[in-house]
């Protein structure tokens, strides 16, 4: 859009001046006479100084570049302007023309008009032109709707002179804007706050100057520019406002000069040229376009569009533009009028967002100005009519970049937006949908080529300057409308003219980043392949390979056998490569043009020896191709003869190289082929060897194993052979070969590696074979058609050897235990009949899996732990004679839970006679851990004999001496517990206990515990058989290590056990397994009541015995209990029936009863109650040694004579 008029294009906002904030001349913006002519408007207050005049000026230009954004003013943005900071003085352009003494005086009757009139005189458009831009820059540039004037306050009748100076002047002008001043408060005049004073003077301010309250502002001195910048942004929102009345008004003036019905005549009568003068619709249009223009500065957008509606209509009319001659300037200026008008009317659909009515607007102005064009002008064939209608397409681009269309923004990846609900019920087509901008820039490429068509087809004689003697006027002949004349548009010289291929290569490549920015792949190869060609025009060959190598190597002209269209990128992308020195390129483009497939070049020689010929290279290439990015100019497949084999067998398979090149063109004569496979089979190798005899179809080749001298085994790396590798144009070469089979598994034919050398460059070919790919048969000598083979003939199972290696453990005791180390003894046994190299590896897996120690012989290897697995790889056994045997040993250590690991062992072997096929033998077996023992608990408690410490036994008390490091001793209460254990061997065999003991593992809570019985174990141990229960009890006391401590302790117990086999050796190590007993609370602060029994002498006459019970207050306060003693028929007592206890802190106290049973052997119950007074709470007694409990009471065993009644008490007890 830089071809129109500057100024007409614009987005109009509101024009403001803002007056005192800087020292600057005033000028005006004019030319020739009318720039004398201006109005000055002048103040002689000084202009504002200090911070907030250059923030404000500073901050004004940030405002003024956003005024000329043409992107639309949303509903919620308060204000949009152009601002222009000026002094105190500013010039404004003349109200009227100013008649000449030269004319004379004109006729009284006679209206003197605005110089930008084309009834002026000094108007370029007098006496018949319509407008032009200047009108535009008088209200965009020139007049401003508000002049804001910027003071301080200080002198306040010198500020309203000068204010009403102002507005005289601005009334002496014939103008309507609107004076405003905005006042800032002074720290050194009283004036920094609004005060009642400060209300005051703006008052007699405004009074004084006639001012609307909206026109006059007051703005305290800020703290900082934020705050400053919030205050304008207010004022200038109310402002807005009074712009927009302004222009308003002006509208308002437009429409009722228009609707008068009479153009008025020119002040000067015009005497040369013609005296054609405006008309009546020519007047109807001009002031159309005023009103469409000046609602626009009030962005309202329907408004504006009507009226650019309306005046598009007139100027298109037989009443305007059918009486232009197309010889006049007058025509060139009708159609750009017609093209600014439809310009702004799509710049308002599409901020509207009306986007399909834009198109469909852009599409209408094309077909009219079309017709007209060939009604009444030179046609639609010429080249200016397509340099217009590239410029229409570049139109709806930039628009669309400038206004940032929603929507369509590269990151969404929209093509094309929906129609608006305007149209939704109509049916469009789908270029009257709007695309992106790719799509404009490719249509304006497109008519820039037709442009250089019709432009080279312009005669010779037209082609000349104009001042040539043989020049012919071609004027009259030509559309030059915004385009060259012919002599400069193409001219005979040669030299200058428009360069149409950079034009064009500017609007593909515009267009191929848009493209690429969605994804739309295709037609960016399709771009990037027309800028190349235009840019080989130019001579610009880095740029043609720069993009088309990108084309090149995604290929998809070439997957999809366009073959033309890659024919085209493969002949111009070797011209430039060629011209640039790219070796590469050239010999790659040499490779692919070579296929039979694309057309024959004349006088070209195909020979991939001369590729590189006029090619200046520095140092030789090499260039990797494959089947992916080129042609398949050879192509290969593989099969095996059988579907399966075994290894150590001899396998057939054979190999076809095809070759796909012109039939004229040289043959090829690789150096090498490489056959690549995956799974078991190592590559071949097959080099070039001429035998100088005529290569047959079936060529036989002999294979040798190659052995690398860095490799870790006895296997071979690779097989290789010698044979012809010539290949002729449309010649089919079969090699078939026998190799032999080493690993087992299943190999698969996967990629073919081809080599060319040659002394100027190196082409490595790749070929990957594909599962689509359909396999040939298999050739014989006979016949050159395959015989048909399985679908999958191009893969091979290769069963292992079957081994006669045997492996076996010596001795499996068939179950494993926790904390013991496992032992395992394997035995080789060699049943081959020929000595055999093994080695063995041994992987054992699990979850915390130990380590292990392999012992072979006099060497041992230990395993290497990992996360999950412990393996020890590779250890040589030696050679195993026929029928010999060799033993090993593997030792696991303990593990500590139960588990299941799964150990692999395997032999791996070859035969002297067959060193490269290796057999494996594997022995799996899976290792259940379990445990040993399990148990169950009973912490139960026990009366501590010893007295408890005192409170007040201040002589007890340990003192901490300085540098003492031993830990005090405990001073605090003691309880005895005892722990009743009975566990259980849940082994399958007898295993004997050699020791018990109880581990305190931890004690919190500020208190020390000792294990002070524990039960004995004979020296030979005590054998537990499977699922047997045994009962162990350990006696502990816990005791705080402070009297002052109330905390609960936690212990965690253990119980340790060593045990070792049944079986095992005498002296054999033990094994010791740990069974978490749980945690316990001890040493609690709540009361408790334990009952302890003791018997008399058994020789005694009466069989009396004592029941003591025991109270303990371990807390801080004073308790009260109450005993009382029920008689029973089953018993006699003495003691108190019912009592009182009373407790001090930290004590306890015990009341004996002594009872006479009538019973023995059998259990007594006394009807005993404690109970708490002060919560009337029962306590529960707590039994000890020789008691029980159940839910009625205490329940006390009194023995007899007999044994087995003493025996059932204990037990039960």
């Amino acid at each position: 859009m830089d071809g129109y008029p500057p100024g007409s294009l614009d987005h109009n906002v509101p024009f403001l001046v803002a007056s005192g904030l800087n020292s600057a001349e005033p000028e005006l913006d004019l030319q020739g006479e009318l720039s004398t002519q201006g109005q000055l408007i002048k103040s002689d207050l000084p202009p504002l100084e200090g911070r907030e005049a250059q923030l404000l000026e500073t901050y004004f230009e940030e405002i003024d570049a956003r005024g000329t954004s043409w992107a639309v003013v949303p509903r919620d943005e308060p204000y949009r302007f152009r601002i222009k900071t000026v002094g105190r003085s500013y010039l404004l352009p003349p109200r009227k023309t100013i008649i000449p003494d030269s004319v004379g005086p004109p006729d009284p009757s006679a209206t003197i008009h605005s110089p930008f009139s084309p009834l002026s005189h000094v108007s370029a458009l007098y006496p018949d032109g319509l407008i032009d831009s200047r009108w535009i820059k008088k209200h965009q540039h020139l007049v401003p709707s508000i002049y804001a004037c910027f003071y301080s306050l200080a002198n306040d009748n010198r500020l309203k002179l000068d204010v009403n100076e102002i507005k005289a002047t601005l009334a002496r002008s014939g103008f309507k804007t609107r004076v405003a001043i905005i006042l800032f408060g002074n720290q050194d005049s009283g004036t920094a706050v609004l005060t009642e004073e400060v209300q005051d003077r703006l008052e007699s301010i405004r009074k004084g100057t006639a001012l609307d309250p909206k026109s006059i502002f007051y703005i305290p001195t800020q703290e900082s520019p934020a705050e400053l910048k919030r205050k304008i942004d207010s004022i200038l929102a109310i402002l807005y406002s009074n712009a927009v009345e302004y222009y308003r008004d002006l509208g308002r003036h437009a429409r009722k000069k228009r609707s008068r019905g009479i153009a008025p005549q020119p002040t000067i009568p015009p005497t040369s040229g013609t005296s054609h003068t405006l008309s009546l619709p020519d007047w109807n249009f001009r002031y159309d376009m005023k009103t469409a223009i000046l609602a626009e500065f009030r962005q309202e957008l329907d408004a504006a569009i009507r009226s650019f509606e309306q005046a598009y209509e007139i100027l298109l009319g037989q009443d305007v533009f059918d009486i232009i001659p197309s010889w006049s300037s007058r025509w060139n200026e009708a159609r750009q009028l017609a093209d600014i008008i439809s310009i702004r009317c799509l710049r308002l659909h599409l901020w509207m967002g009306h986007t399909s009515l834009a198109v469909r607007r852009w599409q209408t102005h094309r077909d009219r100005i079309g017709d007209l064009v060939d009604r009444r002008g030179q046609g639609t064939n010429t080249y200016g009519w397509q340099a217009w209608e590239a410029r229409w397409a570049m139109v709806m681009a930039n628009l669309m970049e400038k206004i940032e269309v929603s929507g369509l923004a590269p990151a969404s990846m929209t093509i094309f937006l929906p129609p608006e609900r305007a149209v939704l019920g109509e049916r469009l087509q789908p270029w009257e949908l709007l695309h992106h901008t790719g799509y404009w820039y490719r249509m304006a490429a497109r008519h820039l080529t037709a442009r250089r068509t019709l432009a080279h087809m312009i005669p010779d004689e037209d082609r000349e300057p104009p001042e040539s003697a043989s020049a012919k006027s071609a004027k009259s002949t030509y559309d030059t409308y915004m385009c060259p004349p012919p002599y400069q548009e193409n001219p005979l010289s040669g030299d200058g003219g428009v360069s149409h291929a950079q034009l064009i290569i500017d609007c593909l490549i515009a267009s191929r980043t848009q493209f690429e920015a969605r994804g739309q792949l295709r037609i960016v190869a399709e771009l990037s392949l027309e800028c190349a060609k235009e840019m080989a025009t130019l001579g610009s060959w880095e740029e043609v390979v720069a993009i088309l190598q990108p084309v090149w190597d995604s290929s998809s002209y070439r997957a999809d056998n366009w073959l033309d269209i890659s024919e085209d990128l493969c002949w111009l992308l070797r011209r430039a490569a060629k011209e640039i020195g790219r070796a590469d390129l050239v010999v790659a483009a040499d490779w692919e043009l070579m296929n039979k497939k694309f057309s024959k070049r004349q006088h070209w020689r195909y020979d991939l020896s001369q590729s590189l010929d006029g090619v200046t290279i520095e140092e030789k290439p090499s260039i990797q191709l494959s089947d992916a990015s080129s042609s398949h100019l050879i192509s290969s497949s593989f099969v095996f003869r059988s579907k399966e084999n075994k290894a150590g067998d001899q396998c057939l398979a054979q190999f076809t190289l095809t070759s796909n090149a012109m039939a004229d063109s040289m043959p090829i004569s690789f150096s090498s082929v490489k056959i690549l496979f995956g799974g078991s089979l190592k590559p071949i190798l097959l080099r070039h060897g001429s035998s100088g005899e005529e290569s047959s179809f079936i060529t036989e080749v002999a294979l040798e194993e190659q052995f690398s001298t860095d490799g870790p085994g006895d296997l071979p790396s690779s097989l290789s052979g010698t044979c012809d590798l010539t290949i002729k144009p449309g010649e089919k070469r079969v090699f078939e070969m026998a190799f032999p089979l080493r690993e087992s598994g299943e190999a698969e034919a996967s990629t073919v590696v081809v080599t060319y050398e040659h002394k100027s460059f190196d082409i490595e070919y790749t070929m990957s074979f594909r599962d689509t790919d359909q396999v040939t048969g298999w050739y014989i000598k006979t016949s050159d058609r395959p015989r048909q083979l399985r679908p999958d003939a191009r893969i091979l199972h290769i069963k292992p050897r079957p081994p006669k290696l045997l492996v076996s453990l010596l001795e499996s005791s068939g179950q494993y235990y926790t904390n013991e180390t496992v032992e395992l003894g394997v035995e080789l046994r060699n049943e081959e009949e020929e000595p055999a190299n093994v080695k063995l590896d041994v992987q054992l897996y699990g979850k915390s899996v130990p380590s292990f120690k392999l012992q072979v012989g006099e060497h041992e290897r230990n395993g290497e732990t990992g996360e999950d697995e412990s393996k020890a790889l590779g250890v040589p056994v030696g050679v195993i004679s026929s029928g010999a045997v060799a033993e090993l040993k593997l030792t696991i250590d303990p593990t500590t839970a139960p588990t299941t690991h799964d150990l692999h062992i395997q032999a791996t072997y070859h035969l002297e006679s067959d060193t490269a096929t290796p057999i494996i033998q594997v022995l799996s077996l899976s290792l259940d851990l379990v445990g040993p023992f399990e148990a169950n608990y009973d912490l139960l408690p026990r009366l501590h004999p010893e007295p408890w410490p005192s409170l007040f036994d201040y002589e007890g008390l340990h003192l901490v001496t300085e540098g003492e490091t031993a830990a005090p001793p405990a001073k605090g209460f003691a309880q005895q517990w005892c722990l009743v254990c009975h566990y259980a061997s849940f082994a399958m065999e007898d295993l004997t206990v050699l020791g018990m003991e109880l581990q305190v593992v931890s004690c919190v809570g500020g208190a020390r515990c000792t294990v002070t019985r524990q039960p004995e174990v004979a020296g030979d141990g005590i054998t537990i058989p499977p699922k047997t229960i045994h009962e162990a009890q350990f006696d502990l006391v816990a005791q705080k290590l402070s009297l002052d401590d109330r905390h609960p302790v936690t212990l965690d117990l253990a119980f340790v056990i060593k045990w070792k086999r049944k079986t095992a050796p005498v002296d054999g190590q033990a094994n010791v397994t740990a069974l978490p007993v749980g945690q316990y609370l001890v040493l609690g602060t709540e009361p408790r009541v334990l009952a302890s029994a003791l018997y008399s002498n058994p020789t005694a006459s009466t069989n009396m015995l004592h029941l003591d019970i025991t109270i303990e207050n371990p807390s801080n306060h004073f308790l009260t209990f109450g005993l009382s003693m029920e008689p029973s028929d089953m018993f006699g007592f003495s003691g108190a029936k019912q009592t009182t206890i009373n407790l001090l802190p930290m004590s306890r106290r015990t009341a004996r009863y002594r009872l006479l049973p009538f019973v023995q052997g059998d259990y007594i119950r006394p009807g005993l109650v404690v109970r708490d007074k002060y919560f009337q709470k029962v306590l529960r007694i707590i039994p000890t040694e020789g008691m029980k409990i159940d839910k009625d009471g205490l329940l006390v065993w009194v023995p007899g004579d007999g044994s087995k009644d003493s025996e059932r008490g204990a037990k039960e007890t």
